[in-house]
């Protein structure tokens, strides 16, 4: 039974003399793996549209362990006019990480959304670290890993300063473990601010560069904590990142 989709190609790679095996996160299915027959073709319809960081819409069949796409019609294309290397890099990485923490075939339209938005302002030029630590904590909490921000464990609500990433609590002085990152009151209400918003206005606020590079790095160091693994492609955005500076 043919099936319909729209997705995002967040990873593909060749196979044999004209295929194409993706990774796509999708709005019906989540995460699916499937294979593109003859999409490096010179005539094949399906080949611009299955690349990566291609949005689509898809008709899909469903095999015993992957699906096939049978076509893909172009929705989008991020960075097919080009991009600077550190947007790419990030987008990459957006990628990746979708494709980690995304759910497998179920329902996954506000994964796909929540990407969708952070490519396109990425693409506009938007500040990287304000959209990268949004991208990382909603997905986050989407995912399970909601950090709490209702206070520190004693029960302390005032004086709290340090939020600690293994653990995704708030602490204060008396509080504190290692580890624990120092936490401005601007960045907090920015953090506040991403995961209690409606998901058409999380990235809706400005920051200070100072405030935003605290929050890009205090949104890594939780994702690198609950999810326990490295990312190639968030070592390589660093690294271009800060050879670019």
């Amino acid at each position: 039974m043919g099936l319909t989709a729209k997705g995002l190609i967040v990873r593909e790679h060749n196979i044999g003399e004209a295929d194409r095996f993706v990774t796509v996160l999708t709005d019906r299915f989540g995460i699916i793996r499937a294979s593109v027959r003859g999409a490096r073709r010179v005539n094949s319809r399906a080949g611009a549209s299955t690349r990566l960081l291609s949005y689509a819409s898809l008709s899909l069949c469903k095999g015993r362990d992957k699906f096939i796409v049978e076509t893909a019609v172009p929705e989008r294309v991020f960075f097919a006019t080009g991009g600077t290397v550190e947007q790419v890099a990030l987008a990459q990485y957006f990628c990746e990480l979708f494709g980690a923490l995304a759910p497998r075939e179920e329902d996954a339209e506000a994964y796909l959304s929540l990407l969708l938005n952070a490519l396109h302002l990425l693409e506009k030029g938007e500040h990287r670290d304000r959209i990268k630590a949004v991208t990382e904590l909603r997905l986050l909490a989407m995912a399970g890993y909601r950090p709490t921000l209702s206070g520190c464990r004693c029960g302390q609500g005032e004086g709290v300063r340090y939020f600690e990433p293994t653990s995704g609590v708030l602490c204060c002085d008396r509080c504190r473990l290692n580890g624990a990152s120092a936490l401005s009151p601007t960045v907090f209400d920015a953090m506040r601010f991403i995961l209690q918003s409606p998901p058409s206005r999380c990235f809706a606020f400005r920051l200070p560069d100072e405030a935003c590079l605290q929050l890009a790095d205090i949104a890594e160091q939780f994702m690198i904590a609950q999810v326990s693994r490295r990312f190639q492609t968030l070592e390589f955005y660093h690294t271009v990142s800060e050879f670019q500076v």
